[in-house]
């Protein structure tokens, strides 16, 4: 049994140099605190080494998955990779650092109610969020492209060597879900995804567009098939916990400098999954 917490936060967007300040004085509460770091550290490959370098080496472990942010071939980043090559470039800059990512064997954390399994999941988005109204990706988009609010994913994140972003998320999905089929269900899963697994939290987003690049509806069930504690997820820069099935969801961002000036908070910025938190 370890005497830590495990903690979690994403959207840590280091390239503003408000939240490189904020990433730069986050501390672990004991020696045995582990982290989840659940997406979107940043755009360039110099600044996610920077941050999971400095993570790394203040808590007792890391485990990474990768956002939309990461995956993104900047025109200024000195790594012009794309697609699945991008991100295996990423897992082996995490494993020279000693930072568990979603090809790795999930990890087991052990806490005062027994062990649990982390599984970092990566699993992107198919356009099956859809906004009201719109039956096909297709029609989504447009109604995106109509009301002014595309993601950027769209012109920096390519698929390679998938067609699509949406097969390659399918592909993500069949894998991952075989992965998760074979683990031990006595032992419960704190599932780590950037994305939220089920559609309920982005029903608040401000611009419904918005909703089909946040999941995909492949995984609304998740946690109810695979025996869950918590999920954690990012993204939507809507920090906050909700209960769905029963089971605790808590989403995990920082986000950006003017979405807090804009909405302070009161709430820890490093979020305790377990031991569950009183009152969870």
């Amino acid at each position: 049994m370890t005497g830590g917490r495990l903690l979690a936060v994403s959207d840590l967007h280091v390239s503003h140099r408000e939240n490189r300040e904020i990433v730069k004085q986050l501390e672990p509460l004991s020696d045995d605190d582990w982290l989840l770091v659940a997406g979107d550290v940043a755009e360039l490959t110099t600044d996610i080494e920077w941050a999971l370098t400095h993570l790394a080496d203040r808590f007792a472990h890391v485990v990474w998955t990768p956002g939309n942010h990461e995956l993104w071939t900047h025109p200024d980043d000195p790594v012009q990779l794309r697609g699945e090559h991008r991100y295996r470039h990423l897992v082996e800059m995490c494993r020279g650092l000693g930072v568990t990512t979603p090809e790795d064997p999930y990890r087991l954390w052990n806490g005062p109610d027994g062990p649990v399994r982390i599984a970092p999941l990566f699993l992107l988005y198919d356009y099956t969020l859809r906004p009201p109204g719109a039956a096909t990706k297709a029609e989504a988009l447009a109604m995106a492209y109509k009301a002014g609010v595309v993601c950027t994913d769209e012109f920096l994140l390519h698929p390679d060597p998938h067609p699509t972003r949406d097969a390659w998320c399918r592909a993500r999905v069949a894998a991952t879900e075989r992965r998760l089929a074979a683990c031990d269900p006595g032992i419960p899963l704190v599932l780590m995804n950037h994305f939220p697994l089920v559609r309920q939290p982005t029903e608040v987003l401000r611009y419904p567009e918005f909703a089909q690049w946040c999941g995909t509806e492949l995984t609304a069930d998740w946690h109810l098939r695979f025996r869950t504690a918590a999920v954690v997820y990012g993204h939507l820069h809507i920090p906050r916990q909700n209960h769905f099935d029963g089971v605790r969801f808590e989403e995990v961002s920082l986000g950006y400098p003017r979405e807090r000036r804009r909405h302070p908070s009161t709430r820890p910025l490093l979020r305790q999954v377990l031991p569950a938190p009183a009152g969870s």
